[in-house]
């Protein structure tokens, strides 16, 4: 048991070797090569999703936020790396309900995030989505569902859009690993494959779903080979460096953006708290988690990064600083509006025949 669990807590430094095939696969990803600048907000991106996070557990626990609440901790390069490559307005994103951090990163309002999330009528459902669905049509936000799986259809289905419209779009589709085995997922890959979408289909392969190891889950727990039967390449990435996600980002782009169909990523990365706030994670140590906060965590990796090119220790500080302050604005400005009125109730349902 000891062994498998550290199996699946480990986190590879390079991508796996491509599956022998004769068909056209895309390049190996590079490791991102930013200026400093780049660097630093990709710093702070993944800092404010942190600690925005860590403020929604504080919430949550003083009964602030219903429901369940999915904390993003230990996965911010993911959604960063991914999504600093896309064209806010013009690329899709949709996810599963782990997803305040998906949409940090697509710049959305902090305070309109926090305000949805303790059910707020200025929150960006309107306070009728709470933590689990975050919709925002306007940044091409399609959600936060609560359906395992449910998304990679709707996200398949974006990227007929796309295509169909003929608008330059693409659709970023995350899932987890506990996803991955479900058949509406590749009832997806094959439909993608088939029209040759503009789909890039995201596994953030946490380790553990809802708490099963993915070694114990998953006959083939290579999951970037899911693709292979349906002639989708997939590539394994390091899911806990943002340099080396946002170099896949960009391979990934120009496959589907040559109109070569979708591609696979799996992200290979870890979260430090259990599923939901409510899951205490008794499937693993504690040792196993301390271990990958000291080895691996993306903001500590890129922190490094930052002090070899001259980013002062101080510097860090002062940002951590200031995106302490949006914070605990955005949680002030959720305690403080109103709740949603309860004529809403009756908006945004269908009532009717269509």
């Amino acid at each position: 048991m000891a062994k498998a669990a550290a199996r699946s807590a480990s986190i590879p430094t390079a991508a796996a070797a491509p599956p022998a095939s004769n068909r056209e696969r895309p390049a190996e990803p590079r490791r991102f090569e930013g200026s400093k600048e780049e660097l630093l907000e990709f710093y702070r991106q993944m800092l404010l999703i942190r600690r925005f996070e860590e403020k929604a557990g504080q919430l949550y626990g003083l009964g602030l936020i219903g429901g369940f609440c999915h904390l993003y901790i230990g996965q911010e390069a993911v959604a960063v790396g991914l999504q600093s490559a896309l064209e806010p307005g013009r690329d899709s994103v949709v996810t599963g309900y782990r997803d305040h951090g998906h949409m940090l990163a697509y710049g959305i309002d902090p305070k309109l995030i926090m305000a949805e999330l303790t059910g707020r009528a200025a929150g960006i459902s309107k306070g009728k989505g709470g933590s689990m669905h975050m919709f925002s049509v306007e940044h091409k936000f399609y959600g936060g569902h609560g359906i395992v799986g449910a998304q990679v259809s709707i996200g398949t289905g974006l990227g007929f859009k796309h295509k169909y419209a003929e608008d330059g779009g693409l659709a970023l589709v995350y899932f987890g690993d506990g996803a991955a085995n479900q058949g509406q997922v590749y009832e997806s890959f094959n439909m993608a494959e088939l029209w040759k979408l503009p789909v890039i289909f995201v596994i953030e392969n946490n380790q553990y779903a809802m708490g099963t190891s993915v070694n114990r889950a998953s006959a083939e727990d290579q999951l970037y080979k899911r693709g292979e039967s349906f002639r989708i390449p997939g590539l394994q990435v390091d899911g806990m460096d943002v340099l080396a996600v946002r170099g896949a980002a960009e391979t990934a782009r120009e496959w589907v953006k040559a109109g070569k169909g979708p591609i696979l990523l799996e992200l290979k990365t870890y979260r430090y708290r259990g599923h939901s706030m409510s899951d205490p994670a008794k499937y693993r140590s504690r040792d196993e988690v301390q271990s990958v906060r000291e080895k691996s965590d993306p903001i500590d990796h890129l922190a490094r990064e930052l002090g070899a090119i001259g980013v002062g220790e101080d510097r860090l500080k002062a940002l951590d600083k200031e995106i302490r302050k949006i914070v605990a604005d955005a949680a002030a400005f959720a305690e403080e509006s109103p709740e949603p009125d309860p004529g809403e109730l009756y908006t945004d349902v269908l009532v009717d025949t269509y």
